[in-house]
């Protein structure tokens, strides 16, 4: 994958987190804080606590920080996969956040 891509396909990913939660909040009334600066994304959560998304341009990976831990994503086969585990990113942010959240949230990838 070439660098544009890469950022590409990254920045849709944060994109599609950011509407996402702005739809929990219009459509549930969950109140998750987005703040956005470059290729960090932090999810604030009711209770204060944070999700943290981070690009890693260098290594053409995504990085998620959640309260149940670090993880690194790569981009194989159309799908952003744990790079031990091949979990999908989607799934594992939806994980965390409803973790966060105390109830269940789900996000899903970019159409």
């Amino acid at each position: 994958m070439s660098d544009s891509e890469y950022h590409a396909k990254a920045m849709a990913v944060l994109a599609a987190v950011e509407a996402r939660a702005d739809e929990l909040l219009q459509q549930d009334g969950l109140d998750i804080d987005t703040s956005r600066t470059g290729g960090l994304l932090e999810l604030t959560f009711p209770d204060r606590s944070k999700i943290v998304i981070n690009t890693q341009p260098p290594l053409h990976e995504i990085w998620l920080a959640a309260r149940s831990g670090g993880y690194h994503y790569k981009y194989v086969d159309g799908r952003w996969r744990d790079t031990r585990t091949g979990e999908d990113f989607f799934d594992v942010l939806s994980r965390c956040a409803s973790e966060h959240a105390a109830r269940p949230v789900a996000f899903c990838a970019p159409a």
